[in-house]
């Protein structure tokens, strides 16, 4: 697995070119699923939320509006959405089986005649049996718009081994290994948030948090939760893995306490295996319920 950052405009320009295309310039594997990303957030923009979001869901495909729904069933009783929303992934990875992927990155979106409102967005992509790419799972969480924007982070698969189970009941116990391991991230957390936090996020975590710009980092995670003297405790309920099995998903439901507010969140965390076989925390969603 390659980890490539991609930076400003400029940079790339002074690098490759002038006449180059900067999108150009991604690799393969991750690239499609960023290209989909895009072509959908493009749609959204040129014409409407609801036909871009068609595009890329399926009769499995589930959106949180806070809550978990059915995407086909929401979007086809024509809900309240915003007249106009554009994204753009600052974060994506592909596994080595192609088959699973993520997307996080700013949004912004907008009823007519009110104010433009920010955020960002976190989609859990799979492909389909046409190898098309569509939506799993995805959620937002709302901010104000106000930091800076981060250069395009990808983690491109590379083509090493790995075992093709085509055991149901075995690749059903891959999944119970990293809910095992949310498990105990849940229950260090009713003991103690900074024990739990140091040890099961990466080093190199984004952290969304409502009203807040994307914290990236977890010595940044960590000093965030301290200085608003917010506990947290959840409570899993979701899991998928890629087929390759070195990335995986939870979800689950939380309490968020800060100082005298409770209040009831959802969350959705994006587990990485590392090189010491231990299960990393690399994004992570917290979002009201």
């Amino acid at each position: 697995m390659k980890i490539i950052k991609i930076y400003s405009i400029i940079t790339a320009i002074m690098l490759y070119g002038a006449s180059t295309n900067v999108h150009a310039q991604l690799p393969d594997k991750v690239g499609s699923l960023i290209t989909a990303d895009r072509t959908a957030s493009n749609l959204a923009k040129r014409e409407n939320l609801h036909k871009a979001f068609m595009s890329i869901v399926d009769k499995e495909s589930t959106l949180y509006v806070p809550s978990p729904v059915n995407a086909i069933n929401y979007l086809n009783n024509r809900p309240n959405i915003p007249d106009v929303m554009s994204w753009e992934p600052n974060f994506a990875l592909v596994s080595k089986s192609l088959d699973w992927g993520v997307t996080s990155g700013p949004m912004e979106f907008q009823k007519v005649g009110a104010i433009k409102r920010f955020g960002q967005y976190l989609t859990v992509w799979r492909r389909d049996r046409k190898g098309n790419w569509k939506v799993h799972i995805r959620a937002e969480v709302e901010n104000f718009g106000k930091g800076a924007k981060s250069d395009l982070v990808y983690y491109e698969p590379d083509d090493s081994w790995y075992l093709k189970h085509r055991s149901k009941v075995r690749l059903q116990q891959r999944e119970e290994v990293v809910t095992q391991s949310d498990e105990l991230f849940s229950t260090i957390l009713k003991a103690n948030n900074e024990t739990a936090f140091n040890e099961f996020l990466a080093d190199d975590v984004r952290y969304y948090y409502p009203w807040e710009t994307e914290i990236e980092g977890k010595k940044n995670v960590l000093a965030f939760l301290k200085k608003k003297r917010i506990e947290i405790t959840t409570d899993p309920s979701g899991v998928g893995r890629a087929y390759s099995g070195e990335y995986a998903y939870t979800s689950g439901t939380a309490t968020v306490r800060s100082k005298d507010k409770v209040v009831k969140f959802n969350y959705i965390r994006i587990w990485q295996l590392k090189d010491d076989y231990q299960w990393r925390v690399i994004v992570e969603m917290m979002f009201e319920r």
